[in-house]
């Protein structure tokens, strides 16, 4: 995928104001308008105008590409980075944007705005005019993610400045995390959204970083567990670290193979039913530098001279097939 720069397309200054863009958007269009351009490639130059306009003419969507466009260039090979838009806090979604309308690279920066908009709202009430739903993204680490407790989030509020240039308002906000927390979950704040009567609300979207040792699938906690052969052959019980730092005494049965998935029920990610954890065993052998070590794989060697790994490894994929 290639970068665009919207800014290229419509022909404006990186710090032009809302009416530059719409006045170099409509000269734009009026040139590229299939009904009445001229240009052979007329459909393609106004679909990419109109995507340009589609984000530089939207305040929330326009700081989030300023941010991400820094020390990138049109045509460039690119990949947006992980939540890339994470610290900006977003308005509910204009009418008629449909990412499936624009390039690849819209909607692999504003495709997802869709679903995370969902929520957003804004209308009459009882009361008055109800102010807009907001929505932003609330970035944890597992362990923060698994505990909940207090998390400080601090955003960027695009906004217009009187003469029409982007401007960011920062505010703080201390939000209390449920214990448990999914990816892709919604914690609603009342009143954090849009003024009004009553005022919006702001939706957090969760997203969990990922993590060296644990991966979360749903309420699905996997990790790796390292077994030495002994405690593989023989069986035993061995302790599992929990992302939260607890302890997990774990019976891991004899006979265990590298490869296979041994499941703790109710001990994944907690909730009301809790999600389950599962361990993916690794055999991990002792070197042979050890002169100890070596020792016995020679001695092993030299008693077990009928046991063939390949054999046994084949056997046990025939009886996988059937089971």
């Amino acid at each position: 995928m290639e970068f665009k720069d919207y800014y290229a397309v419509l022909g404006v200054a990186r710090d032009a104001s809302a009416e530059d863009i719409k006045k170099a958007y409509r000269k734009l269009a009026r040139k590229y308008h299939p009904d009445v351009s001229k240009e052979a490639d007329a459909a393609q130059r106004m679909s990419e105008v109109n995507e340009a306009y589609a984000v530089l003419s939207d305040p929330d969507k326009r700081a989030a590409y300023d941010r991400l466009a820094q020390g990138h260039r049109a045509g460039q090979a690119f990949t947006p980075p992980p939540d890339w838009d994470a610290g900006f806090e977003f308005h509910g979604a204009p009418p008629g944007m449909d990412a499936q309308e624009f390039s690849d690279f819209f909607s692999a920066l504003f495709g997802h705005m869709a679903g995370a908009r969902a929520a957003a709202r804004g209308g009459h009430h009882a009361g008055g005019r109800r102010g807009e739903d907001h929505h932003a993204k609330v970035v944890l680490d597992l362990p923060e993610a698994w505990r909940g407790g207090t998390h400080t989030l601090t955003l960027q509020v695009p906004q217009l400045d009187a003469g029409g240039h982007l401007s960011l308002r920062t505010r703080t906000l201390e939000v209390k995390i449920p214990a448990g927390v999914r990816p892709g979950q919604m914690i609603r704040l009342a009143g954090q959204g849009g003024p009004g009567e009553p005022p919006g609300d702001l939706y957090l979207e969760v997203v969990i970083r990922p993590h060296p040792r644990y991966r979360l699938e749903g309420k699905t906690l996997i990790t790796e567990l390292p077994l030495a052969p002994w405690e593989a052959a023989l069986g035993a019980v061995v302790p599992v670290e929990l992302p939260d730092g607890s302890t997990l005494k774990v019976r891991v049965p004899a006979g265990s193979q590298s490869g296979q998935t041994l499941t703790v029920r109710g001990k994944g990610l907690p909730a009301r039913e809790p999600g389950d954890l599962e361990l993916q065993l690794r055999v991990v052998l002792p070197s042979a530098y050890d002169p100890r070590a070596k020792a016995l794989y020679e001695r092993m060697a030299a008693e077990l001279p009928d046991f063939d790994a390949r054999k046994v490894a084949a056997a046990e994929a025939e009886r996988s097939r059937w089971t």
